[in-house]
């Protein structure tokens, strides 16, 4: 429990507001693309950044090479 205590408050803000800022992003730009928002803004505000790498290369790679082969 000493552990918790020693970690410095201005790190776990930090820590909060990138959460937060991840979650933001993923919905709004899930929500633009039409792909499931809700689910990438509450997944996106359980940790940082594996949401962001997954939504990245499930949702936003795939949509580049569509657009790539469609011109």
């Amino acid at each position: 429990m000493n552990e918790l205590r020693d970690i410095p408050v201005v790190l776990v803000i930090l820590i909060v507001l990138a959460v937060l800022l991840q979650g933001t992003c993923l919905f709004r730009n899930a929500r633009r693309r039409g792909k499931r928002a809700w689910f990438w803004g509450l997944w996106g505000v359980t940790t940082v950044p594996m949401p962001t790498v997954v939504y990245l290369l499930v949702v936003v790679l795939p949509d580049l090479r569509r657009k790539g082969t469609e011109g």
